[in-house]
């Protein structure tokens, strides 16, 4: 049986887009069940004792645009740092990806395109029609897709994930939870690759 891993992002994280493609790698090498686990990133904040970007004292929004540079060049991505349509409502984008699930429709095709719109091709995913048209070109029905995204049960699911986020002990994106052990941010990725490789037992905070 295939190993578990819960992986919470946002698609509006600039981290997640950055780690994506590496631990999707990671995931095919050693063949995990990857649970996609959108989030929605402000309330979960909220909940665990951080704060939104905007709210952030500004020598800590400064060290971030720095950081991302960094990592840009660190990961070999070529990004924008200040994408034309960010921030924005990322629900339905997220939505999207909950409901390739719903259909039993494998995510990540759409995920990858959703990043690179979002942080490469500076695309509005607030917007339907941009949605619609990166799930049909990941190979997913988009319009269907779409309207499903939308829906009560959809906004069930995504709000389900934040409270499973809480108790899995989550508190940003991107987060792994592997056999409970939470690895979080894209500069763990690494952590996540020894872990995997020398299948030790779990970390946890009872020290």
């Amino acid at each position: 049986m295939a190993r578990q891993i819960d992986y919470y992002f946002s698609i509006q994280s600039p981290w997640a887009y950055i780690g994506h493609a590496l631990f999707q790698d990671l995931a095919a090498a050693h063949q995990l069940k990857v649970n996609y686990k959108p989030v929605v990133l402000v309330d979960l904040f909220s909940e665990t004792g951080g704060l939104p970007l905007a709210k952030r004292h500004p020598a800590r929004q400064r060290y971030r645009f720095m950081e991302m540079q960094r990592w840009r060049e660190k990961r070999g991505l070529n990004f924008h740092i200040q994408p034309k349509h960010w921030p924005f409502n990322v629900r339905l984008a997220d939505g999207a990806v909950i409901a390739a699930m719903a259909a039993g429709l494998n995510p990540e095709p759409f995920l990858r395109r959703a990043f690179i719109g979002v942080w490469e091709q500076q695309l509005d995913l607030a917007d339907a029609a941009t949605v619609a048209r990166l799930a049909d070109e990941a190979g997913l029905p988009g319009a269907s897709i779409v309207a499903h995204a939308a829906s009560n049960e959809v906004g069930a699911v995504y709000d389900q994930n934040r409270q499973d986020a809480i108790e899995a002990g989550v508190f940003g994106s991107p987060a792994w939870v592997l056999d409970g052990e939470v690895f979080w941010g894209q500069d763990r990725i690494e952590l996540l690759a020894d872990a995997l490789k020398s299948g030790r037992k779990a970390y946890t905070s009872n020290v």
